[in-house]
């Protein structure tokens, strides 16, 4: 089947972004929604290849995608559509879960004479509806990072031991603290440290499952619930979790910041309660602050 792009403006209205390459793999299009979903703006990728662009396609860990397995580029090579769930770098330095899809763009004699990449992010589509509905909701959210804040975690954290009573449904937490955060601070300034809070935040939203619940306590802690796991099993949550954040790069002009955290893992005892919890998590997270930082620490 042969495509074709005929109506610039109908792309530009879609809710989907739009990443239009000719055959030489340099972004001729770059539509709003792509804009909104990834947080650069067209004139920062109009005419740049594909491979050297900031908008990255990352792969789960975080590496960037060789230029063999960028779907686009191979599409482009033998005109076959690929469909394929990858990531893409934020302005903001954090990953993006997407869904792609790649077509050929061909000519009037049956050449290919470029390609186009659909992408989409649910998270994006929840969020855009979100943010015209004015409810009491959003008052559970901090303003900062757009995760819950502290009486948001509470009110999970006291819903999922009541769960854990009733249906013996077990979870665990994850007490998160960002290292040497007030030096960070001190040296690179607040706006910096607010681009790496808002990072952190959207590192642990997009690397949970939809069950799962992630928060800013304070500060720079942060704190994560992990239903029906056992202990091996929140290890390996936290551990991706650490991977990622310290694997992950806030740019400012011609440096890649990065930061690292604390944590501190521990499942819902039986005689737990909230603050009991909270406190034998954070302990375990100070824990891996006194054995050298940038570590898990993990306790029934």
């Amino acid at each position: 089947m042969k495509y074709s792009i005929d109506n610039i403006q109908l792309l530009e209205t879609l809710f989907d972004g739009v990443m239009q390459v000719d055959v030489k793999g340099r972004i001729t299009l770059w539509n709003k929604a792509a804009e909104r979903i990834t947080g650069y703006p067209s004139d920062k990728l109009i005419g740049k290849n594909i491979q050297k662009q900031p908008a990255k396609h990352l792969s789960e860990d975080g590496r960037e995608l060789p230029d063999g397995l960028i779907p686009l580029l191979s599409t482009i090579k033998d005109g076959i559509p690929r469909q394929s769930l990858t990531h893409i770098k934020h302005n903001e330095g954090y990953r993006v879960p997407v869904v792609t899809r790649t077509l050929a763009i061909f000519d009037d004699k049956g050449n290919i004479s470029g390609g186009v990449e659909i992408f989409n992010d649910n998270r994006a589509l929840i969020a855009a509806i979100k943010d015209t509905q004015k409810t009491a909701e959003t008052v559970l959210f901090d303003p900062l990072t757009r995760i819950g804040n502290r009486p948001h975690i509470e009110t999970k954290l006291r819903l999922a031991i009541e769960d854990f009573h009733l249906k013996e449904r077990r979870f665990g937490i994850l007490f998160i603290d960002i290292d040497h955060f007030k030096n960070f601070n001190d040296r690179y300034g607040h706006l910096l440290g607010d681009r790496v809070l808002r990072m952190v935040a959207n590192s642990l939203r997009n690397n949970l499952r939809v069950s799962d619940s992630c928060g800013r306590w304070g500060g720079e802690e942060f704190i994560v619930l992990v239903y029906e796991l056992d202990l091996a099993g929140l290890g390996k949550v936290a551990e991706k979790l650490r991977t990622t954040i310290a694997q992950t790069k806030v740019q400012d002009k011609d440096l890649d910041l990065s930061v690292t955290v604390s944590i501190g893992s521990t499942l819902i005892r039986s005689d737990d309660t909230i603050q009991s919890l909270i406190d034998r998590a954070d302990q375990l997270m100070y824990r891996s602050k006194r054995a050298g930082r940038n570590r898990v620490t993990i306790r029934e």
